[in-house]
């Protein structure tokens, strides 16, 4: 299995390489950083870093930096505005999402569109980022599930957001016409989760099994129209 930071830890990295003189890292300096990840809650279950690779990186960053210094800086900035995100309607206190900085994005739980199909799916982790010549921000994903034959490279802004959350029978008062949201569309060729509007809601008493409304929803991607319980609704994350 190869070998990959998370994202939290190459921001951590990133910060500290802006403060780094130019010269050899110290063998110190590698071990205490290794260790340090290695046992942080976040890599539970992930493979330990060795003195070794932080040195590696530290060594290729330092190969990009003279050419790409405001790059970098900018990366750091949208990494952080991601962060910023806040929960959609429709979230309990319970599922709340945590807000924070960008050394906090370890505890955050992201999904990404696939630009293969205009699904949204669970990031697994955040294996590098780039700037393209347009300025955007880029990062490589790998989607929870799914081998690195399938890693994609998508856009910050438009493409990775916070999870979105599965709406509860309580909540379905909340959903408007007109709500933007994330919606499990079952066709004969696949099954996915598809960016959605309300564009009309049937009301009905709910009973012992919960929500019985129904929601006619307008897919982004194709226009498509159906009828859909809310059990198939997912509240999305706003900026």
């Amino acid at each position: 299995m190869d070998f990959e930071f998370t994202l939290s830890e190459m921001l951590e990295m990133e910060n500290m390489f802006k403060e780094l003189e130019e010269g050899p890292l110290a063998p110190q300096f590698c071990e205490k950083l290794a260790s340090s990840f290695s046992l942080a809650p976040s890599r539970a279950g992930k493979q330990a870093i060795t003195p070794r690779q932080v040195k590696s990186w530290f060594q290729d960053r330092l190969k990009k930096s003279r050419p790409r210094v405001a790059s970098s800086n900018m990366a750091l900035k949208l990494f952080a505005d991601l962060s910023d995100a806040s929960a959609s309607f429709g979230a309990t206190e319970s599922s709340q999402k945590l807000k924070g900085n960008a050394s906090d994005l370890s505890e955050l739980i992201f999904e990404a569109l696939s630009s293969k199909d205009n699904a949204w799916y669970d990031v697994a982790s955040f294996l590098n980022y780039r700037v393209v010549c347009s300025g955007e921000l880029e990062v490589r994903v790998r989607f929870a599930g799914f081998r690195n034959t399938d890693d994609e490279w998508v856009n910050v802004r438009r493409a990775v957001r916070e999870r979105s959350i599965p709406l509860e029978s309580s909540e379905c008062q909340r959903v408007k016409v007109g709500d933007l949201v994330l919606c499990f569309q079952e066709r004969e060729e696949r099954a996915v989760y598809c960016d959605a509007h309300i564009v009309e809601i049937n009301r009905k008493l709910h009973d012992t099994n919960g929500c019985r409304c129904t929601f006619v929803v307008r897919y982004d991607h194709d226009d498509f129209e159906e009828e859909v319980r809310l059990d198939r609704l997912c509240g999305r994350p706003t900026p």
